[in-house]
């Protein structure tokens, strides 16, 4: 059995959960979040509490089920307070500012790199080597942290691009010199 998808999501006073069909709809204090429901799934909400159901044990339906119950518990925690994903730069000349609805990033190209916040999404850039993606949506958020690493991931050498703040870089000692 489905540990995850057997355990209740409790909603809060504050966020309002409205279940037609294979839709739900949450609603709260930062936004609203809607989204498509697989067939299979079946979801009730009584007293407060969201429980999800599967109609039986095959393979696609349990791993459904888990996946199911996550998202409606991703979207509830997101309407309530938002997501975010903070991002370091890391390299000399490498900064980044940000210029009213869209960030310039500086990562050693011949060229300024410009991205627009995408719908739903914010930036904050408290200093010149971090970039704070904020949201409602935490697949939304970790998908436009995801396309700024992109733009130069970190290098095993020396260190340099962006990386999570909390990731790790394990770092490749240099060529040796002949002995």
């Amino acid at each position: 059995m489905s540990r995850i998808g057997n355990s209740p999501i409790a909603v809060p006073s504050e966020v309002e959960v409205k279940v037609d069909g294979q839709k739900i709809t949450v609603k709260g204090p930062k936004g609203t979040l809607e989204r498509e429901i697989h067939k299979n799934m079946t979801i009730s909400l009584q007293d407060n509490v969201i429980s999800v159901k599967r109609p039986n044990d095959e393979p696609e339906n349990r791993s459904l089920h888990g996946l199911t119950r996550t998202l409606i518990n991703n979207m509830v925690k997101g309407v309530k307070e938002e997501f975010q994903r903070e991002l370091q730069i890391n390299g000399v000349g490498y900064r980044v500012q940000k210029q009213g609805k869209k960030i310039v990033l500086n990562l050693g190209y011949s060229h300024p790199v410009e991205m627009e916040e995408p719908e739903g999404i914010t930036f904050e850039v408290p200093n010149a080597n971090t970039i704070i993606v904020k949201g409602i949506d935490k697949e939304a958020v970790g998908q436009t942290a995801a396309v700024i690493r992109t733009k130069r991931p970190p290098e095993v050498y020396r260190g340099k691009g962006i990386k999570y703040a909390e990731e790790v870089i394990r770092r490749k000692e240099g060529k040796a010199g002949k002995k």
